[in-house]
């Protein structure tokens, strides 16, 4: 029975703008959350300083343990050294359990990101298990979805295909930005929550429509001899692991935690995204304050809107120009160049100083591009640690889940970390309180820490002063952190083609033992 038109190009759509694909339906969500739901709470439903010190408290706990949690729960198989009574595991069957992991999950993180926009508990409550219950189901999409680049394709040209995709469908998702500003009103909420209510709608059923469609093609092309793969040309492997080696017993956390305390270029590339993760989330929470307090007498509403527009989609614009350049320069010279230009860029604008505002609109906006691009082509950085882990190690299968877990665990504290200490430094520096809500009665004497000093009235710096300096010596700050520890990473140049040339001999002859069964 033949297909229909519309089925058939569908299944005829290349695997890497259906894998990019995934990332639309995430970006749509995620962008959104970001640049409100901190102002959401804060704004609108007038949540007090200490429920929100205590929630992204919590937060920063779940944050940090979810990620190697679901990558253990995920991947601990491939870490076995015990075989499983002689099964084999197909690199295609961790493929197809990845898609179906992702066609569960998908939907799940739509319906939790509803939940931000109704009041349905106490603020404090509420924002607790918001926060938990998204991060939670987005720590599930993506972990699969950056596994899928490192079970996907092996080579670096591969791999940046497939990354050029999910930054081309990035930056459509982030045309959500846009419109979200037409919607947003802190006083007439209703809008907006229909406007949440579309973009989690078009997520979910996009998940669904996605990993159906990603499945039956890793289906398909298991079960026809002549397919020769899934991805691109050299894409996804067909040959069969055994699961486990030829010793006794199996892997244990303990043991896995052990074996990457030796990685040195996994430490490393942790202590640097640490700081990219706090720069882009500290970029995010305060990019419209920064705008606000810093151009609002200087720029129109509409300016403001198209900046703050631009500064979401632009990251994903500049990858498509920037992921070329990996293929030909190495992700490492081209993140060491973005490093050095967002400190060349802080210097400059720390000079001219506040009063230039055409100056200051483009810093604004290049610094949050720049940071965001180079979050993106760090995941191709950890797929290399993937390949690194696989050959240390001489593992059967890559536990690419697991290693994004362990990265995350120790990376996304910067996460919380953004909101927290760019307030209170605001807040040391000026004396401007942004939980500050006349005529609310005050938090009371139960006090979780001492509040910052203020200065003295006639010493106070300006809002405004505080918010310049605070633009400019963060990334200052944050790009010299981050020269020192990339220029110890030596995953790059002769070791990586070292590592990516025995990681498919290695593939090759686990090809050869299966056949000679």
């Amino acid at each position: 029975m033949g297909l229909g038109w519309p089925q058939a190009w569908l299944l005829g759509l290349p695997t890497a703008v259906v894998y990019g694909s995934l990332a639309l339906f995430t970006s749509i969500l995620h962008n959104v959350f970001l640049l409100y739901y901190v102002d959401t709470f804060v704004s609108v439903y007038k949540i007090n300083k200490v429920a929100f010190w205590v929630g992204e408290t919590v937060f920063l706990l779940w944050n940090s343990l979810n990620d190697p949690l679901f990558g253990w729960l995920s991947d601990r198989q491939f870490l076995s050294s015990q075989p499983w009574s002689g099964a084999r595991l197909s690199s295609r069957a961790v493929v197809l359990a990845r898609v179906r992991a992702l066609g569960r999950h998908g939907p799940l993180l739509a319906l939790s990101f509803l939940a931000f926009w109704v009041p349905w508990a106490p603020a404090g409550l509420q924002f607790l298990l918001c926060l938990c219950l998204y991060d939670g189901f987005l720590t599930l999409v993506d972990l699969h979805h950056h596994a899928l680049l490192a079970d996907l394709a092996l080579s670096a040209h591969d791999r940046t295909h497939l990354s050029f995709y999910c930054s081309l469908f990035s930056a459509a998702g982030s045309l959500s930005v846009f419109a979200s500003y037409a919607f947003w009103n802190k006083e007439d909420f209703s809008s907006f929550r229909a406007f949440c209510v579309a973009l989690a709608a078009g997520s979910g059923l996009g998940f669904l429509g996605a990993t159906q469609l990603l499945r039956r093609r890793v289906e398909v092309a298991g079960k026809d001899p002549g397919c020769s793969t899934l991805a691109m040309d050299g894409g996804l492997y067909g040959e069969e692991l055994l699961v486990g080696s030829e010793e006794v017993g199996s892997i244990t956390l303990g043991q896995y935690l052990r074996q990457l305390a030796r990685h040195q270029n996994f430490l490393w590339f942790v202590g640097m995204d640490l700081v990219q993760v706090f720069h882009c989330h500290f970029n995010s929470n305060f990019f419209p304050l920064f705008l606000e307090h810093l151009l609002s007498d200087h720029i129109s509403l509409s300016t403001g809107s198209f900046l703050l527009g631009v500064s979401y989609v632009a990251p994903h614009l500049n990858n498509l120009y920037f992921l070329p350049l990996c293929q030909r320069w190495g992700v490492y010279a081209v993140v060491r160049g973005l490093f050095l230009l967002k400190l060349g860029l802080s210097l400059l604008m720390l000079v001219a100083g506040p009063d230039h505002p055409g100056l200051l609109c483009f810093f604004i906006a290049s610094n949050r591009v720049f940071t965001e691009g180079t979050c993106k082509l760090l995941t191709l950085v950890v797929t290399d640690l993937v390949d690194e882990d696989l050959v240390l190690n001489h593992r059967k299968q890559a536990a690419s889940a697991l290693l994004f877990g362990m990265v995350a665990l120790v990376t996304k504290p910067g996460q919380t970390f953004a909101p927290l200490l760019g307030t209170w430094l605001l807040c040391f520096y000026t004396g401007h309180d942004l939980f500050q809500q006349p005529p609310m009665t005050p938090v009371g004497s139960a006090q979780p820490w001492p509040e910052p000093p203020a200065p003295a009235p006639a010493q106070a710096p300006t809002l405004r002063q505080g918010c310049f300096y605070l633009l400019v010596l963060v990334p200052i700050t944050c790009a010299l952190l981050q020269l020192f520890t990339w220029s110890q990473f030596t995953l790059h140049g002769r070791r990586l083609h070292m590592v990516k040339a025995q990681r498919q001999n290695l593939a090759q002859v686990q090809t050869l033992d299966i056949k000679t069964v």
